[in-house]
């Protein structure tokens, strides 16, 4: 028996996906989640094997709640479902612990191959979406991890930004200006090659680094 959870904000799509699982025999869905906060709560507990996660959701998004969530379990097969297709997109949800990735608009069978794939061991996703992880690696290739060294104040800001802080309660709890604080998110970007907070707070979780 397959047991799985998802994590979807949309009502309708989730209690579908849920409906499917549980109606197709060596399937079950042990949970449905509307948000990353409430399935990270029960995960500790929780008897899964994989987890569908979508990206775009209420408060923490799914990059940064596959993160934390392969903290909790390492093992945890997380899948992720989404409508994002872009590169980095699919190259962080690989990046925080995924081991694959689908559109929504997969169909109903590939969606329950992929469950199957990912708790046998496989990295199940679309010839494209592998096509694009391929593109992603290969511009990456002359990044060097040791750019992530972060200094202990940098270290400090980007765990504030995984409690959900502003800058503005990140520089009242530092003791620092707001200026200070955006300068040193600026070097926490450059040395984590990421773009934004979720960016950052995941590879930071992912690297061990809070």
């Amino acid at each position: 028996m397959i047991k799985t959870a998802i994590i979807e904000d949309n009502n309708t799509i989730r209690e579908g996906i849920a409906m499917l699982i549980n109606s197709t025999e060596g399937y079950s869905c042990v949970g449905t989640y509307g948000d990353c906060e409430s399935f990270l709560e029960k995960l500790s507990s929780l008897d899964v094997d994989v987890v569908l996660m979508d990206i775009g959701l209420p408060g923490m998004n799914g990059i940064e709640g596959a993160a934390k969530a392969k903290k909790i379990k390492p093992n945890l097969n997380i899948l992720m479902l989404t409508i994002y297709e872009d590169n980095q997109s699919v190259f962080n949800a690989l990046c925080a612990g995924a081991c694959g990735y689908l559109v929504k608009k997969t169909p109903p069978t590939r969606l329950l191959e992929a469950l199957k794939d990912a708790y046998e061991g496989g990295s199940p996703m679309s010839s494209l979406i592998a096509r694009q992880v391929i593109t992603v690696f290969q511009q990456k290739q002359n990044e060097y991890d040791s750019d992530a060294e972060l200094s202990t104040r940098e270290k400090e800001v980007v765990t504030n930004l995984s409690e959900g802080n502003n800058y503005q309660e990140i520089a009242e709890r530092l003791l620092i200006s707001v200026d200070t604080v955006r300068h040193h998110i600026r070097n926490i970007y450059k040395k984590l090659h990421v773009h934004s907070q979720s960016e950052a707070v995941a590879k930071a979780i992912r690297k061990g680094i809070i």
